[in-house]
């Protein structure tokens, strides 16, 4: 129950949906019970043919029966046998009419409920997902979360708003009829509810797992859709390396472990109906047998008219029954899928601002580490650093692989967190500062060029909504991007496909390198920038990263040492310490590891 009234939460305000619901709903059940109570004085009238037979108006109000036939009494002597027909008549075409228009009005509220909480419930966990640090989606497939906002959460919506209706429109209906059959006859209604409970233990024991079921449902559609995601996300390296039949069997096998799991689960819940409706009629059965003798007794305990409508009502009193053991499979299935969405939602991120955080607004002296530490799962990576970049200085980062530099690069936006040691921009610690306005300070180029399905304006734009043609064009000027950005077939409006797949490797790099001048950061953060590209591309991508880091303060991690001779100050980095710092003539003399990894590109370009 925790679960579900936490999903439930996600519908407020609740009450601008539930208040009318409920008064929707109500009316509808009882002008529907009307319409069926209506027929015994129909078949009265019908049965009645003697115009002048005089019936006692009940003492009780609520004898709803004997009320009603009461007033189609009065009618027939006043009218006779065929006005009075006609006016029962018309009264039952208004009251279904009534009732359905309620019932129209009832479902629509809910309706509108449902698509409420999808909405709020989708909200929250795309949000909090987008609000997570980066170590989450190392350990975390894609496709799961995927999976968990957009199956899941769809699963989720229905079971909410659909618990909804069953602990109050379908109950509240069950009672109704229950109430209109004891006034028609108690001892007959008695007889008939020994099996209800029957009913309700034998299909509550056919959907008892349907919620381990539905969970492994779930899991196994999320595993699916992570290989799918994989799949076409490696397409070219799949067909490059003949891993076709691999690829395929690997989601074979998952997608008929998923199909078996559904295929249980609709077996229970196939089950349910036909049990349901198997009992249904052996209490027909027993009820038309019992009743039927009672009219045939003569004991005026039951008129013919009243057991016809009796069953009639009877008949109708399944329906909710019925819905209310199909729902709580989905219910079952609902409650997994919501303690997978919850669990998303309540997955805190370990990089959160302080509470007493402050907004950076401009970039003055320096970032200082202050032997600054950090590991993997137990792994160090760096050792006790410390290091300082000056404003308007260009400071390059070069060691083998493995040596700590994307992850020192990392911990000044605070995509990570030391273990130890501190981090200052301008003298302030950067965790006592807010993320967001750290991060302004910065543009970001990394080795991968991550652009989006959109338009080459949208994506430069990316970091600055606002941005007018004349900024966007100023910017992609500086990062020799306009000239090929005109030759495409709508210029800057022309869609670049999914993750710039339209584009050449080079001209993805100078778009991002235009995103990052748009926003005019002092500190620019290039990892590895030019390492992916071929020559040509190499030297168009280095002038526009020169022109970028002009005037600015730069981190450059690059993988071609000829590229960061230039630099003022080069660290040298090896097994997460520094080994070595200075200008490029400074560390050629030393002829320590620098000197090396130098001759070893020399050679090897050779």
């Amino acid at each position: 129950m925790k679960t579900y009234f936490r999903l439930l939460s996600f519908a407020k305000p609740i009450e601008k949906y539930a208040i009318p619901y409920i008064i929707f709903t109500l009316l509808a059940v009882l002008f529907g019970a009307l319409n069926l109570a209506l027929l015994a004085p129909l078949l009265t009238t019908l049965f009645n043919q003697n115009n002048q037979q005089v019936v006692a108006k009940p003492e009780h109000f609520y004898d709803v029966f004997k009320m009603l036939n009461y007033y189609s009494a009065q009618l027939n002597q006043k009218l006779g046998l065929r006005d009075t027909l006609k006016y029962v008549c018309l009264t039952i075409v208004a009251s279904v009419f009534v009732g359905n228009l309620f019932r129209y009005f009832s479902e629509r509220t809910m309706e509108n409920l449902r698509i409420h909480t999808l909405l709020n419930l989708r909200k929250a966990v795309f949000n909090n997902i987008m609000d997570l640090h980066l170590g989450y989606f190392s350990n975390e497939r894609k496709g799961d979360i995927m999976s968990k906002i957009a199956s899941d959460v769809q699963v989720v919506q229905y079971s909410v708003t659909g618990t909804l209706q069953v602990i109050f429109k379908e109950p509240l209906t069950l009672i109704t009829y229950l109430v209109m059959l004891f006034i028609i006859s108690y001892k007959l209604t008695l007889a008939s509810m020994i099996i209800i409970p029957i009913a309700g233990f034998i299909i509550s024991k056919i959907v008892s797992r349907l919620k381990e079921q539905a969970t492994a449902a779930h899991v196994s559609y999320g595993t699916m859709i992570s290989y799918l995601e994989e799949a076409l996300g490696g397409i070219k390296i799949i067909k490059s390396f003949n891993a076709t039949p691999f690829i395929k069997e690997r989601f074979h096998k998952e997608n008929v472990h998923y199909s078996n799991i559904i295929r249980a689960m609709a077996r229970r819940q196939q089950m349910a109906s036909p049990v349901s409706e198997t009992l249904g009629i052996i209490m027909v059965a027993g009820i038309v047998l019992y009743g039927g003798s009672l009219v045939l007794s003569n004991t005026g305990e039951l008129d013919a008219a009243a057991f016809i409508a009796y069953i009639a009502l009877f008949s109708q009193i399944m329906r909710p029954a019925k819905a209310i053991s199909a729902s709580f499979s989905n219910i079952h299935s609902g409650l997994a899928a919501g303690e997978r969405v919850l669990a998303l939602i309540d997955q805190q991120s370990q990089i959160k601002d302080a509470p007493d955080a402050k907004a950076v607004d401009q970039f003055r002296e320096a970032i200082r580490f202050e032997k600054v530490a950090f590991a993997y799962n137990e792994r160090p990576v760096l050792n006790s650093v410390s290091l300082t970049i000056p404003k308007g200085k260009s400071v390059a980062l070069v060691g083998p692989s493995g040596a700590g530099k994307t992850t020192l690069m990392d911990l000044i936006p605070r995509f990570i967190q030391p273990q130890s040691g501190s981090i200052l921009i301008d003298g302030h610690n950067i965790q006592a500062v807010t993320s967001e306005s750290l991060r302004s300070l910065m543009g970001i180029v990394n080795q991968e060029s991550i652009l989006f399905n959109d338009t080459i304006f949208n994506n430069i734009a990316f970091g600055k909504p606002g941005a007018t043609m004349q900024e966007v064009e100023a910017a992609a000027r500086i990062a020799n991007a306009h000239e090929f950005i005109s030759a495409t077939e709508h210029g800057y409006q022309t869609n670049i496909g999914d993750k710039g797949v339209k584009l050449s490797g080079g001209q993805r790099q100078r778009i991002c390198i235009a995103r990052a001048v748009l926003t005019n950061p002092p500190i620019m953060l290039l990892d590895e920038a030019t390492s992916a590209l071929d020559t040509e591309s190499e030297k168009m991508v280095q002038d526009a990263l020169n022109n970028l880091m002009k005037n600015r303060t730069s981190l450059v991690i690059a993988h071609r040492l000829s590229t960061i001779q230039n630099a003022d100050l080069i660290i040298v980095l090896d097994n997460g310490n520094i080994v070595e710092q200075g200008t490029h003539l400074q560390l050629l003399e030393k002829d320590g590891l620098y000197r090396k990894l130098i001759e070893m590109q020399t050679f090897s370009a050779n």
